[in-house]
Order: structure tokens, then C-alpha cells, then sequence
């Protein structure tokens, strides 16, 4: 049976909110409790780019998710500089300048970035020049200690709440604008912001300033899968692509996770 358009829209805008607010609350909590590395590998999983790429599955062909891929490919690099930017402000600007300005750089990169024309290899050189800017400039923001936090009992709705009102912003805010900027906010990255908007005023501007730092290197493993569905989509059908860019990110996180295991014990 078919579902009405507007249907399955609330759909999919109720299971993106539930999905993301999940994951983000999980993320700052484990943030909090462990440091900035665990929490930045959580966050970087794709919990919002994964169930709508799963949707798009359901009603369209394997064609069309690799185009949507190469679209989403370049617009990681945005998000790299959006971190970037929060994570240097961060360090002695408020909540609202710090967050304020990287969201101000991510629309400003991601609007030049629509706008142009981007095969698989320069979607993937784009990635890769971003990465070498920015991670040595990261790399020296990654450490920070992390306060004793007293967890109220309104906390996590709040969390959750304010997570799945930003979703619903931005999804609702696609619908009202034209082409171009719906396909700038349809790759919004909601996760890192609300990230910013949670644990900026709980732990302080440098400490969550490590969790965006350490969140980069997760991204390698994010914009490797992206990559890799755009690779596979066609050769391998739309499921399986989407499995396999799935076990890339999460193998890479697991690999981060190992890495810095190995580290600590080797201190």
C-alpha cells in the first residue's frame, strides 16, 4: 500500500528527530563521562545522512543515491571548516558567537559548493585538501579536561528536545526555500551543532571544542563512506552499497577507538 506523500514526509521527519536526539544526547553524555574521543566517535557515525540515504532507497533507484552521494561528497569539506571555526572561537567566545560563526562559515562554503560541478575525483580531492588544512590545526585542540558535571533531572529531555527541534527546523525550512538551498540544508550537520548547543554550556567552550577536534578524524571515515556509496551504488545495487558505506565509517571508528586504546596503554 502506498503512503500519501505528506504521510510518509512526518514519517521520516519524526524518525530523523528520534534518531538524531538519541544519538546526540548519547554522545554528550558519553562525552562527559569519558572525554572528548569516545564521545566524538559516537557523534561521528552517520545517524542523520544514514536513515534518510535508507529512505531514498525505498523510493528511488540505485542511479539516484549515487547522485545524491556526489552531491554529499564535497559538502564534508564544509563541515571540517565549520569545526575548525567553532573549535578556535570556542576557545574564549561564547556559545552563541562560537556556534553562530561556524554555522555562518558551513552555509557559506556549502552554498559555494552547490553551486559548482563535482565528479567523484574532485569530490574526493576537495576532502582531501580540507583534511590536510585542518587536522594539524586540530590536532593541538583534541585534549582537554573534562569538568565534574551534576546531571539535573530535566537534562536529558531538554537535550532531546532541542535536538529534534533543530531537525525539524531545517527539514521544514528545506521545504520553503528553493532548489539549491534545500539541497545545502538537506546535508545540514545537525549532529555537530547540536553537539555545540549541548555541551558548550555544560562543560565550557575548550572542552567541547576538544570533542568537535577529535570528531575531524571520525569524519575521515564519514567522508570514506560517502565515497564508497557513491562507488558502489551502481555496480552492487542500492542495499548493499549502503551496508558496505556503513561498515566503512563504523570500521574506521572502531579502528580510531583501538589506535588510542594501544596509546594509552603504551604510556
Amino acid at each position: 500500500m502506498n503512503m500519501s506523500p505528506d504521510l510518509t514526509f512526518f514519517l521520516i521527519l519524526g524518525l530523523r528527530m528520534a534518531i538524531a536526539a538519541a544519538f546526540v544526547v548519547s554522545a554528550s553524555m558519553i562525552a562527559e563521562r569519558t572525554g572528548p574521543v569516545i564521545g566524538a566517535l559516537v557523534a561521528t557515525l552517520p545517524i542523520s545522512a544514514g536513515p534518510t540515504y535508507v529512505f531514498l532507497a525505498f523510493d528511488h533507484d540505485a542511479a539516484f543515491i549515487a547522485q545524491g552521494a556526489l552531491v554529499s561528497l564535497p559538502m564534508n569539506s564544509a563541515t571540517i571548516f565549520m569545526s575548525l571555526a567553532y573549535v578556535v572561537l570556542a576557545q574564549r567566545q561564547s556559545m552563541i558567537v562560537s556556534t553562530a560563526t561556524a554555522i555562518a562559515v558551513w552555509l557559506g562554503l556549502a552554498t559555494l559548493i552547490r553551486s559548482m560541478h563535482w565528479s567523484f575525483v574532485s569530490g574526493v580531492a576537495i576532502n582531501a585538501v580540507t583534511f590536510a588544512i585542518c587536522l594539524p590545526v586540530l590536532a593541538r585542540y583534541r585534549h582537554a579536561k573534562m569538568p565534574l558535571i551534576t546531571r539535573r533531572w530535566y537534562d536529558v529531555p531538554l537535550r532531546a528536545s532541542l535536538v529534534a527541534t533543530l531537525v525539524a527546523t531545517v527539514t521544514t525550512l528545506s521545504g520553503w526555500v528553493g532548489p539549491t538551498i534545500s539541497g545545502v540544508l538537506a546535508v545540514f550537520p545537525t549532529v555537530f551543532t547540536s553537539m555545540m548547543l549541548i555541551l558548550h554550556p555544560r562543560i565550557g567552550g575548550p572542552a567541547t571544542a576538544a570533542v568537535m577536534a577529535n570528531g575531524a578524524y571520525g569524519m575521515i571515515g564519514f567522508t570514506s563512506a560517502v565515497a564508497v556509496l557513491q562507488a558502489a551504488a551502481l555496480p552492487l545495487g542500492s542495499a548493499a552499497a549502503l551496508s558496505l558505506a556503513l561498515a566503512t565509517c563504523v570500521v574506521w571508528n572502531l579502528g580510531l577507538w583501538w589506535v588510542g586504546r594501544r596509546k594509552v596503554a603504551a604510556k
